[in-house]
């Protein structure tokens, strides 16, 4: 009998599955948005807006900076005068107003609206950031487009929306966001100009986009963080006139009409402060702020080196590529994109390294250049191969590590594991694996897709879920809730041993920062009072109550942790019932 091949008794012989790769639908998705500009400016918009609205809503007030810029905002509304910046009484002259205004404007038109209280939801106050990080992301794309092809714009537009550093400062009322913003606009129409007169393009008759895109975002980056925009691009400029020896583009500017047009955005307010204070704001943000930042401010103080560190945390999840892009960009170093691109990230880079005081956020103005690179060599297929590949092992490191961090926080904190962000964390695990387990050079695109959607179930697990469910590290929310239950007219109150803005803010202006026996004199002053005392100064309370004959009881008592200090505290919440 004739061997005859073998086939199944039902149907067709079967093909060998396929390689399960959620990076093919992914890449096909890319390939539909990058049909047309308008796709894929829409999509990146959306894209960023599902990936930074996960617990802004939620998140209480972070203390320390986010809470005083929003209560130095809500100063400004509830007294009407725009120009000053005050925390209580303090002065608050480190940074301009620029962000302030935006904040203010927001809240403005929230409660025109009817927004209930809206004065103390800090998610309006958060708003301009909110905006300013999609904004960036947008211009991360235009800004990449004049250095790769669209599909490859899309890419950093994702790899800079899906960043860990870009999405904490995206739910965070403060300027540094708003301020990536203006560096992308003002880097973005420099590149333009600059690389069209490396290709020897005329000077377009009447080409006014890109200088007035450069000096609008000049004069909002100087309201919004002072003179930072300058280093920026004074490196930049310096470097390639080095390399190009010459500087013959910066006339395509248009600096005669530039300069005056940012003096005249700039220069009212500075104005306005300068008759209000004298010299008191720019000592304050100039010496007291920014000069001061040349040795360690406020326990900030790092050694060179650490901002490399926590690069491959805070720029995940393209920081994987980052290293095996790093030799295909060194050998294209002379090349005008590259040339560009470094001369923007390299010296700002050093700078931040020498400088001692060192906070995560401070690089963020350079990451975009970072993604753009990446791009560019992922679109060549140049990334590096060998132990750099190896890398790829982080898309999947950082999710266990998030997950395992997050079970421990959880159960150390609130004593149960938070089921709820599991589905989300084991998503992230998943994606995750399939991002280094997928990875070669000529998949690194569907790779990096798979790590951006690793990085959106991330945020969903901590920021939708994890960190508004750590109540016991918001104390403030539930001091001021409790004030908010009282039953008498116009409660005030005063706090001894626990001074975080957040209470300030959520509390009202009017609360005042004693300690144990201030807030004992301030009891006995009247009725509808109450003094928060942490548990370190009631000894100091009750002394001074003591001499003073005065009766009060315990309205409740908040347990909580101070992670601003890293120490639990223990606050009681006393009323008056009046003196002997």
């Amino acid at each position: 009998m004739a061997e005859t091949e073998y086939t199944p008794r039902f149907g067709a012989p079967r093909e060998p599955k396929p390689r399960v790769d959620p990076g093919n639908t992914l890449a096909r998705v890319l390939d539909f948005v990058t049909l047309s500009h308008g796709r894929a400016v829409a999509f990146l918009a959306v894209v960023s807006f599902l990936f930074f609205l996960s617990g802004f809503f939620t998140i209480p007030p972070i203390d320390r900076d986010e809470a005083r810029f929003a209560q130095a905002t809500k100063q400004m509304v509830e007294s009407g005068d725009f120009v000053d910046i005050r925390f209580q009484d303090e002065v608050r002259y480190k940074k301009p107003v620029g962000i302030y205004w935006m904040q203010a404007a927001v809240v403005e038109v929230a409660d025109r609206l009817g927004v209930p209280n809206a004065e103390i939801r800090i998610w309006l106050y958060r708003v301009p950031s909110l905006l300013g990080a999609i904004g960036a992301v947008l211009l991360t794309y235009w800004t990449a487009l004049a250095f790769v092809t669209r599909r490859g714009a899309v890419l950093a537009g994702l790899i800079m929306c899906s960043s860990v550093l870009l999405n904490v400062e995206a739910r965070m009322a403060k300027t540094d966001a708003m301020l990536l913003l203006t560096v992308m606009a003002v880097m973005g129409a420099m590149a333009r100009v600059y690389l069209a007169w490396q290709r020897g393009e005329e000077n377009k008759q009447g080409g006014w986009l890109e200088p007035f895109v450069f000096w609008t975002g000049m004069a909002v980056s100087i309201l919004i963080k002072g003179p930072l925009i300058l280093m920026f691009v004074g490196f930049t400029i310096l470097v390639l006139g080095i390399m190009d020896r010459s500087v013959g583009w910066l006339g395509r500017l248009k600096p005669l009409a530039g300069i005056p047009w940012t003096l005249l955005l700039v220069l009212p307010w500075f104005v306005a402060i300068y008759l209000k204070a004298g010299q008191s704001f720019f000592q304050d943000s100039i010496g007291g702020d920014m000069l001061s930042k040349l040795q360690a401010q406020e326990s900030h103080g790092a050694p060179p080196g650490t901002y490399f560190l926590l690069f491959w945390v805070t720029f995940w999840p393209g920081a994987p590529l980052a290293g095996m892009a790093a030799p295909a960009i060194w050998r294209a170093r002379r090349e005008p994109g590259a040339q560009f691109l470094l001369a923007w990230l390299v010296p700002s880079w050093i700078v931040f390294e020498a400088v001692m005081t060192k906070l995560p956020h401070y690089v963020l103005p350079l990451y975009p250049a970072i993604a753009i690179l990446i791009v560019g060599a992922m679109e060549r297929r140049v990334l590096a191969r060998g132990w750099l590949s190896r890398g790829s092992a982080w898309w999947f490191a950082i999710p266990v590590l998030a997950a395992v961090g997050a079970l421990v926080g959880s159960v150390a904190v609130v004593r149960h594991p938070m089921f709820l962000a599991w589905p989300f964390a084991a998503g992230a695990l998943v994606f995750g694996l399939f991002a280094w387990m997928m990875y070669d050079n000529n998949r690194a695109e569907r790779s990096l897709l798979s790590g951006v959607v690793a990085a959106f179930f991330m945020s969903i697990a901590f920021y939708a879920v994890f960190l508004p469910s750590l109540k016991p590290v918001f104390p403030s929310v539930h001091l001021a809730r409790a004030l908010r239950t009282v039953v008498c007219v116009a409660p005030k109150a005063a706090a001894a041993g626990y001074h975080e803005p957040s209470l300030v803010f959520m509390a009202g202006t009017g609360a005042q920062l004693l300690d144990g026996a201030g807030a004992a004199d301030f009891l006995a002053q009247g009725s509808c009072r109450f003094a928060l005392v942490e548990y370190r100064s009631e000894r100091q309370f009750a002394q001074r109550a003591e001499a003073l004959g005065l009766r009060y009881n315990m309205f409740t008592r908040v347990e909580g942790y101070n992670y601003s200090q890293g120490k639990a505290v223990s606050i009681a919440i006393y009323r008056s019932e009046g003196t002997e």
